[in-house]
């Protein structure tokens, strides 16, 4: 049974998303302030998070971000009654795997979970020749167990979030080709940001700090001015 921790000061919102998650089959833990939440989510693990942006006592950009520098990767989805495109893009920079915006419907956060879980997922279909099964991918010195979401860089473990770890996969499996910004926000983030490269360009310096040794002077993930990214292998 999968651990679901929902933070918001709303109580009736609190109380739709329980009723409807335990529905399914997840258990719930709750939290209507921001501290309360922080703290829930440092000291036991959940396998996902719904979090409210705007709370008391802490915020819940704050939050996303101080669980991201304590390594907990638990994929997260934003809840915020501001449909503001610049708040959206904040979030995602700060670690979460999603953005909702009120009103919504329970319906729609347990379709966004399930996207999320199921691009977590390690791809079996054979039919599909882009993306080919594999339990681990390996490029140079990094290898990555598609099965148990781990990451090592010569031999040592590093801790990836989510969305690090499937924007890590998708260009692993397209090593050598150059693969343009707007692709990945389709791919990766499946929000129409045409033209916010932003949150692209700050993922890839997240993911360069953990598997370069120089990520000044990346080996592996390339910089291809006026196009996008490529990874490759390393040249001695």
């Amino acid at each position: 049974m999968k651990k679901v921790l929902v933070v918001d000061d709303e109580p009736s919102i609190v109380t739709l998303l329980t009723f409807n998650l335990e529905k399914e089959g997840y258990q719930v833990t709750s939290a209507t302030d921001g501290l309360e939440g922080l703290d829930l989510a440092l000291n036991q693990p959940f396998d996902f998070i719904i979090l409210d942006v705007m709370l008391p006592s802490m915020d819940g950009m704050e939050i996303t971000r101080t669980l991201r520098q304590e390594k907990i990767d638990a994929p997260i989805l934003m809840l915020t009654a501001k449909d503001d495109q610049i708040d959206r893009i904040l979030g995602l920079e700060m670690g979460a795997d999603d953005y909702l915006t009120k009103p919504f419907s329970p319906r729609e956060v347990l379709a966004r979970m399930k996207a999320i879980f199921r691009r977590m997922a390690p791809r079996t279909s054979a039919t599909v020749t882009e993306e080919p099964s594999a339990e681990f991918l390996q490029v140079g010195a990094i290898r990555a167990d598609l099965t148990n979401y781990q990451v090592t860089v010569e031999g040592q473990a590093i801790i990836l979030t989510p969305k690090e770890f499937e924007l890590l996969v998708y260009f692993m499996k397209r090593k050598d080709r150059v693969i343009n910004r707007d692709t990945l926000l389709d791919r990766i983030w499946k929000f129409d940001f045409a033209g916010q490269s932003r949150i692209v360009d700050v993922h890839v310096s997240h993911l360069r700090e953990k598997i370069e040794v120089d990520p000044k002077h990346p080996r592996y993930l390339k910089t291809v001015r006026g196009f996008g990214y490529k990874f490759q292998e390393p040249h001695e």
